[in-house]
């Protein structure tokens, strides 16, 4: 049923899905302390970057509770 395939312009291609390699990949290297320590430092520097961000944006998100009642007096004629 399935014995006969579309015939196919590079032979590899076509036996490509039989191949099975018996050789592993090399183990990966080990992160030298150097490379450790700029990751770490790279990490606090976004997460610092982000919380000071944070920190100075959240006056212009808060509602000035002030601002509103002195508007609302002035509105009513005082």
């Amino acid at each position: 049923m399935f014995g006969r395939r579309e015939p196919v312009p590079f032979a590899f291609l076509a036996e490509a899905d039989r191949f099975r390699s018996n050789v592993a990949p090399p183990p990966r290297e080990r992160a030298s302390v150097g490379q450790m320590a700029g990751r770490w430092l790279l990490g606090l520097t976004i997460v610092a970057g982000l919380v000071g961000s944070l920190v100075v944006g959240m006056p212009a998100l808060s509602t000035d509770t002030a601002t509103q009642t002195q508007q609302s007096q002035a509105s009513q004629g005082h």
